[in-house]
Parts: structure tokens; sequence; C-alpha cells
């Protein structure tokens, strides 16, 4: 099995482009909150834009959207994990 290659992996998080204080920016600090991929952000903001509401919460369409979608997530997420 090869090596991972880290430089791919951290273009993929636009925010690992900083530097602070001069230096590349290395996050360690992910159990308070983790730095999420470009892929990711991506979906986030196109659900913000399109069908943000509460999931399980409401009987309009925004809110079936929302739940739709969070469920289809989470069956993805059961399989991958195998539960």
């Amino acid at each position: 099995m090869s090596s991972p290659d880290f430089a791919e992996i951290r273009s993929r998080f636009p925010i690992i482009e900083r530097q602070i204080n001069g230096r590349e920016l290395i996050y360690l600090d992910s159990a308070a909150s983790a730095q999420k991929p470009q892929q990711v952000l991506d979906v986030m903001a196109r659900g913000y834009d399109t069908h943000y509401a509460n999931v399980h919460r409401g009987l309009h369409t925004l809110s079936e959207e929302s739940t739709d979608a969070y469920e289809a997530v989470r069956g993805k997420v059961a399989r991958l994990i195998g539960a």
C-alpha cells in the first residue's frame, strides 16, 4: 500500500492555504471543530442557497427537502460504516 499524498489531501482544504505568523497552518483542534474540504463547503453552500430549513420539523417544501437530503446522507454513512 502506498503512503498517502498529504500535499494532495491538504489541497482539498481551502483554510489550510492560510499562513499564520509566516508559517503554514497545521490545525490540531479537531475535537472542537473540524476543517472542511472544498467539496463539503460546496455542498453546504448549495444547501443554504436552495433548501435550507429545519430537518424533521416542518411540513413545508423546504423542510421536506432538507429532511430528504439529511436522511439520504444518513443512509450513505450507515452503509459506509456497516451500521
